[in-house]
């Protein structure tokens, strides 16, 4: 038996890369070429092969640390080899082969000199195009940021592009003058586009062919020579887009997880869509244990699953509706998707009970008013959802089972000590919840401000996804709109929601007459797997009562 020591390839990158996932076990016996760990730099995610096949006896990293080209990641045990990365016979292929490749290096860049006079006085022109921006499609351009004519330096931002969910700076690849812009503010474009034309400084000129072309070019190369190794960092990047490419090929569906190789081809042995797993990872990156996980959540038959409620979804028979007049069909965005999704897992799986109740905010009315000169000079809108955010955050403090979430694979009940509260936004592109971080610990000046910045960046598509995320209850207020009542759908893996409708006055009796009183209707749906009806309706009687007389904040 020898012990061989498996390490980082050429990645083509100087910084350390940080290890995302580790895709072996101690004792798991794995093939040559077989990934090993997923590394992520800030342009790209690597799955590392494996140099030789065996049994492994050691790992010698852990996610989240950093590593380069030649860090050792594992020992394996095998009948042959020798230590430090397998047979002479392999070497020697291996030597021959980055020879080869040296030569053919240097056959094109002779061949490129004596063909490009451009190059050799220092400029050529080149097209700089959209580069993986994470299997993102048709994203919109919000921002051109260079003019023709500037002069630009490597990695400065030549547009902004932005998602559903996220916001993108694409950077210039050379340094140069650009030439021609190609595109203009609300283009949608995708990874390959060609966005701009320019002339690029000596050195600083890279190929300019497209991220697609390239794909192609990697792709073909590979199976003229996959009985070869590879050299340079050509080895663990050709490996991860013939994977990726394979993987989108093979399962459209699951195009738009934020997963790596390994991860798809697991989900296309077990026929999973990807979309419908939650990822546990670094930016929400969908791992191996996520997608057991989820198959094991489905095979113990804990609850419906997404897959589930969009399949009964889909299997509504629909009718020509054409046949009954004219009629047009337009394609659900992405935030229409995820809302739907969202909205009917919540519904399927959380058994939904609401609570109804009123709350006199007359003299909560009042003193707002009072302060509107103050909000005026402080550049605050001072609205009632301040004060009842505030409420909240006092009424989860006092009934903590609200501030939960439930764990049914694991059967645990996760308490939270922190109060985050979301809040819900309409925006032209759909509906958002942006989330107010400890909320128990801001004044009511503070929460109003962070609402204002937090809907307006909500209207002008600027949330991020951490803007998001970490909400432990959500307030949906159609105060604005109308209504006296609604049943909202819990925001799993939250347990409630607070539904706030319309205010208006209402007679109602002092002891001795009626007197307008200015009541604010509350909507509270909750899980009934983690609160009972007794605790939902202490819930909004305490709501009604801190909200009737804020000095109960005090207390």
């Amino acid at each position: 038996m020898a012990n061989i020591e498996v390490t980082v390839p050429d990645l083509g990158v100087d910084e350390a890369v940080e290890v995302i996932e580790i895709c072996v076990e101690v004792g798991q016996t794995i093939e040559k070429e077989e990934p090993v760990a997923v590394l992520e730099s800030d342009k790209a995610t690597m799955e590392i092969p494996s140099s030789e096949g065996g049994t492994v006896s050691e790992i010698l990293i852990s996610v989240g640390d950093k590593v380069s080209q030649g860090d050792k990641l594992l020992l394996l045990e095998s009948e042959a080899g020798t230590k430090g990365g397998g047979s002479n016979a392999s070497s020697e292929t291996e030597t021959k082969a980055k020879t080869e490749n040296r030569a053919e290096d240097e056959t094109s860049e002779t061949e490129a000199q004596e063909t490009s006079t451009a190059a050799e006085e220092g400029d050529k022109e080149v097209d700089v195009f959209v580069p993986d921006i994470g299997g993102a499609e048709q994203v919109e351009v919000i921002e051109i940021s260079v003019s023709e004519g500037d002069e630009i330096e490597t990695e400065q931002t030549v547009l902004v592009l932005e998602s559903d969910k996220a916001t993108m700076e694409i950077p210039s690849p050379n340094a140069g003058k650009i030439k021609q812009i190609k595109v203009k503010v609300g283009d949608q474009v995708a990874e390959g586009d060609l966005i701009a034309i320019m002339t690029a400084r000596g050195s600083s000129a890279e190929d300019s062919s497209s991220p697609k072309d390239k794909d192609k070019d990697r792709e073909a190369t590979i199976s003229e020579t996959a009985s070869t190794p590879l050299s340079g960092d050509d080895d663990p990047i050709r490996a991860a887009k013939r994977s990726e490419a394979d993987a989108i090929d093979r399962s459209a569906h699951s195009g738009h997880a934020h997963a790596g190789p390994a991860v798809r081809k697991l989900a296309r042995e077990l026929g999973l869509d990807l979309s419908l797993v939650e990822g546990s990872g670094r930016k929400g990156r969908v791992l191996k244990d996520d997608v057991k996980a989820y198959v094991k959540n489905r095979l113990s038959g804990d609850g419906l699953s997404a897959g589930n409620s969009v399949a009964a979804l889909q299997q509504v028979p629909l009718p020509d509706f054409s046949v009954f007049g004219d009629t047009n069909v337009e394609a659900m965005d992405k935030l229409q998707k995820m809302t739907a999704l969202n909205m009917q897992r919540s519904w399927s799986t959380v058994p939904h009970v609401t609570q109804f109740d009123e709350a006199d905010i007359t003299d909560l009315e009042s003193f707002r008013k009072s302060k509107k000169a103050e909000a005026e000079k402080l550049g605050v809108k001072l609205t009632p959802l301040p004060f009842i955010l505030k409420a909240c955050a006092h009424a989860l403090e006092k009934y903590p089972q609200f501030n939960v979430s439930l764990d049914m694979a694991a059967q645990t009940l996760i308490q939270k000590k922190y109060i985050h509260i979301g809040i819900a936004v309409d925006t032209p592109a759909g509906l958002v919840v942006p989330v107010l971080r400890d909320v128990d610990k801001k004044t009511v000046w503070q929460l109003a401000e962070e609402c204002q910045v937090l809907a307006a960046k909500a209207r002008d598509r600027k949330l991020k996804p951490a803007d998001m995320q970490g909400g432990c209850f959500t307030i949906s207020s159609l105060g604005s709109i109308g209504g006296t009542a609604f049943t909202p759908i819990v925001n799993a893996p939250e347990v409630a929601i607070l539904g706030v409708s319309r205010a208006e006055y209402q007679p109602k009796y002092n002891g001795s007459e009626f007197e307008p009183r200015l009541m604010l209707p509350l909507s509270l749906s909750y899980d009934h797997r983690a609160v009972n009806g007794v605790d939902g309706a202490k819930f909004t009687s305490h709501l009604a009562s801190v909200l009737a007389d804020i000095r109960e904040l005090l207390f």
